[in-house]
């Protein structure tokens, strides 16, 4: 079923939709460059996308439908999941008998037809569509969500009863409650959640998900399905049903259509009954790269040189939630050879990586920090990941792996990178060890990502400039932001702030509304040289060793943030949201 250019010519010609003179030169422009007429003729703007559809059904003989108003049963939408939908934008509508009708944008996509009829048995009839009938259909999906699990309350809320410890088990196995949980957590993973919230209350039930960051209201539950969720949750993470006074903690993993999640519990008491927080982790992610992470330029290289060292410490440091725990396995990934023992120490263990030996602690025990990097160190390791360095005796013994031919990467609380090596000395890190043992200190934050389908480009005025300059000093980062942008592209110059291209979050179909999709880190990276030894060896405040570091290139959170601010990554007022101290 392809479509090739030379029809889409003769067509468009023949039914006179697009002047002569401007339909030649649209033919000649797709054959010199390998595009399709047709997508040439909308960038230009010369036909609407809803009559070129039209044309393509009539060129194939199949129909055009229009489903922008129409209201698909349940039933028959669910024919085809929804990631399937999404991905190759093709919908069902119809089903009559053995019959089911599909609505589609690329008639030359067989193989997802084909795989809709094995797995369906049933006879597909294909017609076209336009981009907003699919959009508009693709959001019924969403609704049926919400929809079903308004079903699974209203049929079943009979059947639930507010559950007490004898006929906890019996209620979690119920299938009312279980199809409440999974509900939840297809919910979740469809919208890209990192922690589902579940928040007892007085009267009600209510779930959040936090999506990029942000906790977003997912729905409210009644009262009476509170202990049937809880002892579910707790059936799934093998924890103990009748302890509802002290915390417990627990996971559990999901497999399904190459999918990969493995759920962390954490259940403490509150006064209304149990808080559950579910961090969901998705174990069939590729592997990131510090690229991908948002490190680039002179702050790359220097990373990628730092962990090439055989010995040595690399910290992370910044608030819980910024990205820390993903920037060290990406880093243990890169170092991820067969020629290298890479061990950990982590609370809690968050990824499964392949050949790397990981140490989940157990302070009740004995197994503390501490006391698994001890045995650790007898283990012949050549890098060790300590998961945050808490105490002065694992910070001790940390400096001593170092200073033992070990490469030691670990996390710390500090609010930017030259604060790291106060609080160090602080904690009771001697300055002379700590000045030959680090290598780099790197601080981060996560920024959403603007959505790239509706990002909206503005010039700042001097109104919103002001208040920054009242913070900030924007004509040092102004100087930054020209200095990364010539050394991307060869263009003038801005010459002040109301010159630089900036963007702002607007919210559209594929981002949920939310104008923000996906996050990307900003980061600090303070590279430690002779110079930087001697001022910790001196205790120098943070302030000198800040100001020595940006005179010699380091970018500070703030200005990498506003460099992808003017790239058009992320927007001023995420910059600003994360960066407030």
């Amino acid at each position: 079923m392809r479509i090739e250019n030379n029809q889409v010519y003769e067509f468009v010609k023949d039914s006179e939709l697009v002047k002569a003179q401007e339909l030649e030169a649209a033919y000649q422009e797709s054959q010199s460059s390998g595009k399709k007429l047709g997508d040439v003729l909308i960038e230009k703007k010369l036909i609407d996308e809803v009559k070129l559809r039209e044309l393509y059904a009539y060129i194939l003989g199949v129909p055009f439908v229009d489903l922008s108003k129409e209201i698909i049963p349940q039933d028959v939408l669910q024919i085809v999941p929804e990631l399937i939908a999404k991905k190759y934008k093709i919908v069902a509508f119809e089903k009559s008998g053995h019959e089911l009708k599909v609505a589609m944008l690329n008639p030359e996509d067989i193989q997802t037809v084909d795989f809709i009829r094995k797995k369906t048995g049933l006879k597909i009839v294909i017609c076209l569509t336009s981009e907003e009938s699919i959009e508009l259909v693709l959001k019924q999906y969403e609704k049926s969500l919400k929809a079903e699990f308004g079903d699974i309350i209203s049929k079943n809320s009979a059947a639930i009863k507010d559950g007490d410890a004898e006929d906890l088990e019996k209620v979690a196995q119920g299938l009312p409650i279980i199809r409440i949980v999974d509900t939840l957590i297809k919910h979740a993973i469809l919208q890209g959640a990192s922690d589902i919230h579940i928040e007892p209350d007085e009267k009600e039930v209510r779930v959040r998900y936090r999506i990029d960051g942000i906790l977003h209201d997912a729905m409210t539950l009644p009262k009476q399905v509170k202990h049937g969720i809880i002892a579910r949750i707790k059936v799934l993470s093998n924890l103990k049903l009748d302890e509802h006074r002290v915390p417990q903690d627990g996971r559990f993993k999901i497999e399904k259509d190459n999918l990969k999640i493995s759920f962390r519990v954490s259940i403490l008491p509150i006064f209304d009954g149990e808080k559950i927080v579910m961090r969901l982790l998705n174990e069939s992610n590729k592997g990131l790269t510090l690229e991908q992470m948002g490190l680039a330029g002179e702050a790359l290289e220097i990373v990628h040189r730092q962990i090439r060292k055989p010995n040595g410490m690399i910290l992370v440091t910044g608030p819980t939630g910024s990205g820390k725990t993903t920037t060290l396995y990406t880093m243990m990934d890169i170092l991820n050879t067969p020629e290298v023992n890479i061990s950990t120490v982590e609370d809690p263990v968050e990824y499964r990586m392949p050949r790397v030996n990981q140490t989940q602690i157990y302070p009740k025990v004995g197994l503390t920090f501490a006391a698994g990097l001890r045995s650790l160190l007898r283990q012949d390791p050549d890098i060790i990941m300590v998961g945050e360095i808490r105490d002065n005796e694992t910070l001790e013994m940390a400096i001593h792996a170092a200073l033992t031919g070990h490469l030691v990467l670990s996390t710390l609380h500090t609010n930017s990178a030259a604060a790291a090596l106060p609080r160090i000395t602080d904690m009771g890190g001697e300055p002379f060890l700590v000045a030959s043992t680090v290598n780099v200190i790197i601080a981060q934050r996560l920024v959403r990502k603007l959505c790239s389908d509706c990002k909206k480009e503005y010039k700042m005025t001097d109104n919103e400039l002001k208040p920054l300059q009242e913070n900030y000093d924007m004509t040092a980062i102004l100087s930054v932001v020209k200095r990364e942008s010539a050394s991307q592209k060869k263009a003038s110059d801005p010459v002040a702030w109301k010159d630089v291209p900036l963007y702002k979050a607007v919210g559209c179909e594929q981002c949920n509304n939310e104008g923000y999709k996906g996050r990307v880190g900003i980061y600090e990276v303070l590279e430690i040289d002779d110079e930087i030894r001697k001022m910790i060896a001196q205790k120098s405040p943070t302030e000198t060793m800040e100001d020595y570091a940006k005179k010699n290139g380091m970018l500070t959170m703030m200005e990498d943030g506003f460099i992808k601010a003017a790239r058009g990554i992320t927007s001023i007022e995420e910059i600003l949201r994360v960066t407030k101290e």
